[in-house]
């Protein structure tokens, strides 16, 4: 009998990690576990993810408030200090925020409109356009957004970011000064001293910054690039992919996780005989028609993975291929010349017409999406998945 199902992706349930709990052993039995329930078995090329979350928490990798203050003290000098671009979250950016704050005399915080970066709408396109604001160009202070734009609460959560960034800055005890513009350079005619605190975009802002002129620059991935006072640190996205772990306190992106990955795989290898794939994901990288949000907060998807996991998938178009090269076909004959198209493809059909519409992205970004998806982010307690079926196609038996 043909196989009727393709691709699966399964919750897998753990236990509420602490500091210092061994993943490599941990992540495994789980999955053993799942298995031992008969739901499933083990097969070569599953994928077997973990959150973020769990590795950072596992490593203990925290900083309090008062470790990002020092770490932005020694760097930038403690007096004004430009925050440009950061993005809107309170999860996200807020602790780091304050963190920021405490370690200056005076932010001037200057924010993209009519979104941060990650699609968090301050202002709506449409009322941009209303007012004969061009965005490219006009650089605004506060009093004229507030002017122009009124006290605008974001849809979901309910919050005037404005408002609520610029209460936070003063509750540290730092003066603060708002402008909108979407040109990174408009904050030198306020300081010389920056955090650029965009995520993608981060080089660009930095290179621009530097030959306009500015004195010390230091994005959120050169924060917290070594120990504070004994704190976690990430030496390669320093505070970028950081959350929120209490009021005073970030969990940072995890580091050094590429032997947990191949730990992982090594044990479920040795206990079921089966070569799987693994590794850590973070945000999924897609975006939200309706809430306008692009998911990809963190630095990168998947910060650790298996070397099975590297490249594009390689595809060819089943739609394509029946409505052009096999039109004449139906049936039993279309399904046998599709599964022979599929066993003689191309290694590489990158530029090919038979490869047109297949998803141009990296493994790592896809499965990674699909993860994200699965676990979800609240209360769900899977923070383990486990993929089926991913590399498979139309002629897997």
């Amino acid at each position: 009998m043909s196989r009727t199902v393709g691709t699966v992706s399964r919750g897998i349930r753990a236990p509420i990690i602490r500091e210092g709990d061994d993943l490599a052993k941990l992540v495994p039995q789980c999955i053993l576990d799942a298995v031992a329930e008969g739901e499933f078995t083990v097969r070569d090329r599953d994928v077997v993810a973990m959150t973020e979350a769990i590795v950072a928490r596992a490593q203990g990798n925290y900083a309090t408030v008062d470790d990002i203050a020092a770490d932005v003290r020694a760097k930038l000098g403690g007096g004004t200090v430009g925050v440009v671009f950061p993005i809107l979250s309170r999860n996200r950016f807020a602790i780091c925020l304050r963190g920021i704050a405490k370690g200056c005399e005076k932010i001037v915080l200057q924010l993209s409109y009519p979104s941060d970066e990650v699609g968090n709408h301050l202002i709506s396109v449409d009322k941009m356009d209303e007012k004969g604001v061009d965005p490219y160009k006009d650089v605004l202070s506060l009093a004229k957004y507030r002017e122009l734009f009124g006290y605008e609460k974001h849809p979901f959560t309910g919050v005037d970011y404005v408002e609520y960034y610029e209460t936070l800055i003063k509750d540290c005890g730092a003066d603060v000064e708002i402008i909108f513009a979407n040109d990174p350079r408009a904050v030198l005619d306020y300081t010389k001293n920056v955090i650029p605190c965009d995520i993608h975009t981060r080089e660009r802002s930095k290179r621009l910054l530097k030959a306009a002129g500015a004195e010390k620059v230091f994005g959120l991935d050169q924060l917290m690039t070594v120990p504070v006072n004994g704190s976690g640190y990430n030496e390669t996205y320093g505070l970028l992919g950081s959350n929120k772990a209490t009021e005073d306190k970030v969990k940072l992106f995890p580091r050094d996780a590429q032997g947990l990955v191949e730990d992982i795989q090594k044990a479920l290898l040795e206990a079921t005989g089966k070569h799987v794939e693994v590794m850590v994901y973070g945000d999924g990288a897609f975006k939200d028609p309706v809430g306008k949000i692009w998911e990809l907060a963190d630095p990168v998807v998947s910060p650790f993975h298996t070397a099975g996991l590297e490249g594009t998938p390689n595809e060819l178009k089943l739609k394509y291929l029946a409505d052009n090269d096999y039109a004449d076909l139906s049936g039993q004959a279309l399904k046998d010349a599709i599964s022979g198209a599929i066993k003689q493809k191309d290694a590489d059909l990158k530029g090919k017409m038979a490869s047109e519409g297949t998803t141009p992205r990296r493994l790592t970004d896809l499965i990674g999406s699909l993860c994200d998806l699965t676990s979800g982010s609240g209360d769900k307690g899977t923070p383990i998945v486990y993929i089926q079926g991913y590399f498979d196609n139309y002629t897997t038996e």
